[in-house]
């Protein structure tokens, strides 16, 4: 790794291009990055993020030192180290809440009650950003099912940072709107002294819950039971139609038929339908 560059004193401000950037930014150091983040993440970079994929680099390159954009990425390419895990965090978006779009909780709540079941139920969480997702459906399990309910949940990303986020269960009391005081009281421990105004996840739901680093667009993932639930929601609209079609047919090999498959409010899978059928609003179940 390149040796860090020196902080600039109070009162000097930082070199810059005849942009007024703070390194040199050219089509050619987009098109590269473009193309780096679609063979290792499978994401589509649009022309227009230009502005984001810079402000978003720059943290890197200052990071690791170097000085501009095509001598980080030249060094990128010549290494498989844990930068490129970094590289990926800093291009991946991660926006969620608890029990956002709740209709699906609803559905899910539903179907988990409708079916009978013979086993564990097994549910996976596909996108679980900083934990808020995968933590509201094993709420929503729980609820429906009961308290002495055999369920457990995968959740993943390929986003390293946001996981440990979701392992470690701390969420501020302010970002709990969506949930009641039941559910509070219920599932999270209230901070006191210096975690006042925070809460953390209750011991007994968080070993429900197994984290794993997986990247979807690889033909590697590590599971060998069935899921009967899989949420993969706002993940396919970074990906073109090649990468998501490849993307649902790994998800239909790791589900049991009739299984769910929840998606994002925007994006839609009519031309997969060998695959799943519509169940509802953006819901899938999955043909045999």
């Amino acid at each position: 790794m390149a040796a860090a560059l020196p902080v600039p004193p109070w009162g000097e401000s930082t070199p810059t291009d005849m942009q007024g950037r703070e390194f040199p930014w050219c089509d050619a150091d987009f098109d590269k990055v473009q193309a780096l983040i679609y063979q290792r993440a499978g994401i589509s970079l649009h022309d227009g993020k230009h502005a984001m994929v810079y402000s978003r680099l720059a943290r890197r390159l200052r990071e690791t030192g170097h000085r501009s954009f095509s001598e980080y990425l030249h060094w990128l390419e010549g290494h498989d180290g844990p930068e490129w895990q970094e590289f990926i965090n800093a291009l991946t978006t991660n926006l969620t809440s608890f029990f956002r779009e709740r209709h699906h909780f609803d559905i899910l709540a539903e179907h988990l009650q409708s079916r009978p079941h013979h086993g564990t139920w097994k549910l996976w969480c596909s996108a679980a950003s900083t934990g808020e997702e995968p933590y509201s459906i094993l709420m929503t399990a729980l609820e429906a099912l009961g308290s002495g309910a055999r369920v457990s949940l995968v959740a993943s990303d390929i986003d390293s940072k946001v996981l440990a986020t979701a392992r470690e269960g701390i969420y501020r009391v302010d970002g709990l709107k969506n949930l009641s005081e039941a559910q509070l009281q219920r599932f999270f421990l209230r901070g006191k002294d210096a975690n006042l105004g925070r809460v953390r996840i209750k011991p007994e739901l968080q070993r429900m819950v197994q984290f794993l680093s997986v990247n979807l667009v690889r033909d590697d993932w590590p599971f060998r039971e069935p899921f009967d639930v899989v949420f993969c929601r706002n993940v396919m609209i970074y990906f073109d139609s090649k990468t998501q079609r490849q993307v649902l047919e790994r998800i239909h090999r790791v589900m049991a038929p009739k299984g769910l498959l929840f998606v994002g409010h925007a994006e839609n899978f009519s031309e997969a339908r060998d695959l799943f059928v519509p169940k509802g609003k953006t819901v899938y179940e999955r043909l045999p």
